[in-house]
Protein backbone atom coordinates (compact mmCIF):
# COMPACT_ATOMS: atom_id res chain seq x y z
CA UNK A 1 0.00 0.00 0.00
CA UNK A 2 1.25 3.09 -0.58
CA UNK A 3 1.57 6.02 2.07
CA UNK A 4 -1.56 6.64 3.71
CA UNK A 5 -2.43 10.55 3.57
CA UNK A 6 -1.86 12.45 6.86
CA UNK A 7 -4.18 15.20 7.67
CA UNK A 8 -3.54 17.72 9.89
CA UNK A 9 -6.99 17.46 11.29
CA UNK A 10 -6.94 14.01 11.85
CA UNK A 11 -8.79 13.08 15.07
CA UNK A 12 -7.47 12.22 18.18
CA UNK A 13 -7.04 9.03 20.27
CA UNK A 14 -9.99 10.55 22.24
CA UNK A 15 -12.38 10.93 19.24
CA UNK A 16 -15.79 9.31 18.60
CA UNK A 17 -18.26 9.43 15.68
CA UNK A 18 -22.12 9.66 17.15
CA UNK A 19 -25.06 7.65 15.20
CA UNK A 20 -28.34 9.65 15.64
CA UNK A 21 -31.12 7.52 15.51
CA UNK A 22 -34.26 7.69 12.95
CA UNK A 23 -37.43 6.39 12.14
CA UNK A 24 -36.91 6.43 8.78
CA UNK A 25 -36.66 3.08 6.62
CA UNK A 26 -33.95 2.14 3.84
CA UNK A 27 -36.30 3.15 0.68
CA UNK A 28 -36.53 6.68 2.28
CA UNK A 29 -32.65 6.72 3.36
CA UNK A 30 -30.79 5.61 0.49
CA UNK A 31 -31.94 8.11 -2.36
CA UNK A 32 -29.97 10.85 -0.14
CA UNK A 33 -32.33 13.49 0.26
CA UNK A 34 -34.52 12.62 3.65
CA UNK A 35 -34.05 15.06 6.31
CA UNK A 36 -32.22 12.30 8.88
CA UNK A 37 -29.25 13.21 6.68
CA UNK A 38 -29.62 16.61 7.48
CA UNK A 39 -29.15 16.18 11.44
CA UNK A 40 -27.02 13.11 11.32
CA UNK A 41 -23.02 13.67 12.29
CA UNK A 42 -20.92 14.57 9.76
CA UNK A 43 -16.72 14.00 9.59
CA UNK A 44 -14.43 14.59 6.84
CA UNK A 45 -10.76 13.99 5.43
CA UNK A 46 -8.56 13.47 2.88
CA UNK A 47 -7.18 16.38 0.88
CA UNK A 48 -9.39 19.17 -0.40
CA UNK A 49 -9.57 18.33 -3.87
CA UNK A 50 -10.56 14.57 -2.76
CA UNK A 51 -12.30 15.43 0.48
CA UNK A 52 -14.48 12.68 2.12
CA UNK A 53 -17.44 13.39 4.43
CA UNK A 54 -19.36 10.54 6.20
CA UNK A 55 -22.39 10.59 7.92
CA UNK A 56 -24.94 8.01 9.29
CA UNK A 57 -28.03 7.16 11.10
CA UNK A 58 -29.33 3.56 12.80
CA UNK A 59 -32.49 2.13 14.39
CA UNK A 60 -33.34 -1.22 15.42
CA UNK A 61 -32.99 -2.76 12.16
CA UNK A 62 -30.13 -1.79 10.72
CA UNK A 63 -27.34 1.57 9.94
CA UNK A 64 -27.59 3.77 7.02
CA UNK A 65 -23.84 5.00 5.74
CA UNK A 66 -23.40 8.15 3.57
CA UNK A 67 -20.21 9.22 1.61
CA UNK A 68 -19.92 12.07 -0.12
CA UNK A 69 -16.53 11.71 -2.30
CA UNK A 70 -15.09 15.08 -3.84
CA UNK A 71 -13.65 13.83 -7.51
CA UNK A 72 -13.04 15.29 -10.81
CA UNK A 73 -12.94 12.14 -12.89
CA UNK A 74 -13.36 8.50 -11.14
CA UNK A 75 -13.07 5.53 -12.50
CA UNK A 76 -13.27 1.91 -12.54
CA UNK A 77 -12.57 -1.09 -14.35
CA UNK A 78 -13.82 -4.49 -11.99
CA UNK A 79 -17.61 -4.95 -12.16
CA UNK A 80 -18.57 -8.12 -10.16
CA UNK A 81 -19.50 -7.84 -6.25
CA UNK A 82 -16.55 -9.23 -4.54
CA UNK A 83 -13.68 -8.02 -6.80
CA UNK A 84 -11.28 -6.72 -4.96
CA UNK A 85 -12.21 -3.19 -5.95
CA UNK A 86 -9.60 -1.82 -3.38
CA UNK A 87 -6.80 -1.85 -6.42
CA UNK A 88 -9.09 1.19 -7.74
CA UNK A 89 -11.07 3.65 -6.38
CA UNK A 90 -13.28 2.34 -3.17
CA UNK A 91 -14.64 4.00 0.10
CA UNK A 92 -15.01 2.05 2.73
CA UNK A 93 -16.08 1.49 6.33
CA UNK A 94 -14.78 -0.75 9.15
CA UNK A 95 -16.95 -2.37 12.01
CA UNK A 96 -15.82 -3.79 15.06
CA UNK A 97 -18.63 -4.45 17.19
CA UNK A 98 -17.02 -6.64 20.13
CA UNK A 99 -14.11 -4.00 20.05
CA UNK A 100 -11.57 -6.65 20.00
CA UNK A 101 -9.82 -5.48 16.63
CA UNK A 102 -11.15 -9.28 15.10
CA UNK A 103 -13.77 -10.54 13.63
CA UNK A 104 -14.97 -7.40 12.57
CA UNK A 105 -16.94 -6.23 8.51
CA UNK A 106 -15.33 -4.22 6.12
CA UNK A 107 -17.40 -2.89 3.39
CA UNK A 108 -15.96 -1.10 0.33
CA UNK A 109 -17.98 0.50 -2.70
CA UNK A 110 -16.73 1.94 -6.04
CA UNK A 111 -17.64 4.96 -7.93
CA UNK A 112 -20.10 2.57 -10.22
CA UNK A 113 -21.55 1.14 -6.65
CA UNK A 114 -19.50 -2.63 -6.65
CA UNK A 115 -19.46 -3.80 -3.42
CA UNK A 116 -16.92 -5.63 -1.54
CA UNK A 117 -17.90 -7.02 1.80
CA UNK A 118 -15.41 -9.00 3.42
CA UNK A 119 -15.20 -10.89 7.32
CA UNK A 120 -11.76 -9.90 8.90
CA UNK A 121 -11.23 -12.65 11.14
CA UNK A 122 -7.48 -11.01 12.35
CA UNK A 123 -5.78 -7.48 10.85
CA UNK A 124 -2.62 -6.73 9.36
CA UNK A 125 0.43 -8.19 9.73
CA UNK A 126 -1.50 -11.58 10.26
CA UNK A 127 -4.15 -10.92 7.93
CA UNK A 128 -6.97 -12.97 7.46
CA UNK A 129 -10.55 -12.43 5.81
CA UNK A 130 -13.33 -14.35 4.69
CA UNK A 131 -13.88 -13.00 1.40
CA UNK A 132 -16.76 -15.45 0.76
CA UNK A 133 -19.13 -13.76 3.38
CA UNK A 134 -21.94 -11.30 1.98
CA UNK A 135 -23.86 -9.04 4.14
CA UNK A 136 -27.45 -10.40 3.94
CA UNK A 137 -29.44 -8.00 3.07
CA UNK A 138 -27.19 -5.04 2.40
CA UNK A 139 -28.08 -2.28 -0.50
CA UNK A 140 -26.52 -0.01 -1.65
CA UNK A 141 -26.64 2.82 -4.41
CA UNK A 142 -24.09 5.55 -5.99
CA UNK A 143 -25.50 9.06 -6.99
CA UNK A 144 -23.57 11.50 -8.56
CA UNK A 145 -22.32 13.94 -6.51
CA UNK A 146 -24.06 17.10 -8.31
CA UNK A 147 -27.51 16.02 -7.05
CA UNK A 148 -26.21 17.28 -3.91
CA UNK A 149 -24.63 20.23 -4.87
CA UNK A 150 -21.30 18.49 -5.20
CA UNK A 151 -19.01 19.73 -8.03
CA UNK A 152 -19.23 17.58 -11.53
CA UNK A 153 -17.34 14.06 -11.25
CA UNK A 154 -18.07 13.69 -7.52
CA UNK A 155 -20.16 11.53 -5.81
CA UNK A 156 -22.59 10.16 -2.85
CA UNK A 157 -22.06 6.11 -1.94
CA UNK A 158 -25.40 5.47 0.34
CA UNK A 159 -25.85 2.02 1.94
CA UNK A 160 -28.29 -0.18 4.68
CA UNK A 161 -26.44 -2.40 6.61
CA UNK A 162 -28.94 -4.44 8.36
CA UNK A 163 -27.73 -5.78 11.60
CA UNK A 164 -29.47 -9.28 11.15
CA UNK A 165 -26.11 -9.54 8.09
CA UNK A 166 -23.60 -8.86 10.61
CA UNK A 167 -25.16 -11.08 13.26
CA UNK A 168 -25.14 -13.57 11.06
CA UNK A 169 -21.27 -13.23 10.10
CA UNK A 170 -19.97 -15.36 12.62
CA UNK A 171 -20.82 -16.53 16.62
CA UNK A 172 -18.19 -13.79 17.87
CA UNK A 173 -20.16 -10.71 17.48
CA UNK A 174 -23.88 -12.47 17.50
CA UNK A 175 -24.64 -11.47 21.49
CA UNK A 176 -23.42 -7.88 20.77
CA UNK A 177 -25.30 -7.28 17.55
CA UNK A 178 -28.14 -5.50 17.04
CA UNK A 179 -26.49 -2.78 19.50
CA UNK A 180 -28.72 -0.98 21.92
CA UNK A 181 -28.75 2.76 22.89
CA UNK A 182 -25.69 4.34 24.46
CA UNK A 183 -23.66 1.23 22.79
CA UNK A 184 -20.05 1.78 22.00
CA UNK A 185 -18.26 0.00 18.95
CA UNK A 186 -15.13 0.35 17.21
CA UNK A 187 -15.05 1.31 13.57
CA UNK A 188 -13.09 3.38 11.24
CA UNK A 189 -13.84 4.81 7.67
CA UNK A 190 -11.46 5.58 4.45
CA UNK A 191 -11.40 6.27 1.35
CA UNK A 192 -8.86 5.35 -2.07
CA UNK A 193 -8.51 7.58 -5.01
CA UNK A 194 -5.73 7.06 -7.71
CA UNK A 195 -5.53 10.35 -9.55
CA UNK A 196 -3.65 8.97 -12.79
CA UNK A 197 -6.73 6.26 -13.43
CA UNK A 198 -6.22 2.79 -14.80
CA UNK A 199 -3.05 2.98 -17.12
CA UNK A 200 -0.97 4.19 -13.77
CA UNK A 201 -2.97 3.43 -10.25
CA UNK A 202 -0.29 3.61 -7.97
CA UNK A 203 1.35 7.03 -8.81
CA UNK A 204 0.52 9.46 -6.10
CA UNK A 205 -2.45 7.10 -5.23
CA UNK A 206 -4.07 8.73 -2.40
CA UNK A 207 -5.06 6.27 0.87
CA UNK A 208 -7.23 8.74 3.20
CA UNK A 209 -8.58 7.60 6.59
CA UNK A 210 -10.74 9.65 8.72
CA UNK A 211 -8.29 7.77 11.87
CA UNK A 212 -4.95 7.42 9.92
CA UNK A 213 -2.79 4.55 11.44
CA UNK A 214 1.05 4.71 11.76
CA UNK A 215 1.42 1.68 9.20
CA UNK A 216 0.90 0.58 5.49
CA UNK A 217 -2.62 -0.92 6.45
CA UNK A 218 -6.15 0.52 6.89
CA UNK A 219 -5.94 -2.83 9.06
CA UNK A 220 -4.76 -1.43 12.53
CA UNK A 221 -7.07 -1.75 15.15
CA UNK A 222 -5.22 0.50 17.41
CA UNK A 223 -6.30 3.33 15.44
CA UNK A 224 -10.09 2.49 15.22
CA UNK A 225 -12.49 5.02 17.02
CA UNK A 226 -15.37 4.89 18.74
CA UNK A 227 -18.98 4.34 17.48
CA UNK A 228 -21.67 5.42 19.65
CA UNK A 229 -25.07 5.07 19.28
CA UNK A 230 -27.36 7.91 20.43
Amino acid sequence: MAQIFRDPEAPGASASYRVVRTGATPKALLPGHHDAWTTAHAVSWGPPRYRTTFKAVWNDEGMAVRFDAIDDRPWHTMGRHDDPIWEEEVVEIFLDPTRSGGHYAEVEISPINIVTDLHIVRPWPDMENVRGWDWAGLESTVIPGPAFGLPGGSWTALAWLPWSGLAAMTPVVTPVVPPAHGDVWLFNVFRIKRPHGPADPERDAIYAAWSPPDGPSFHAPAFFRSLVFE
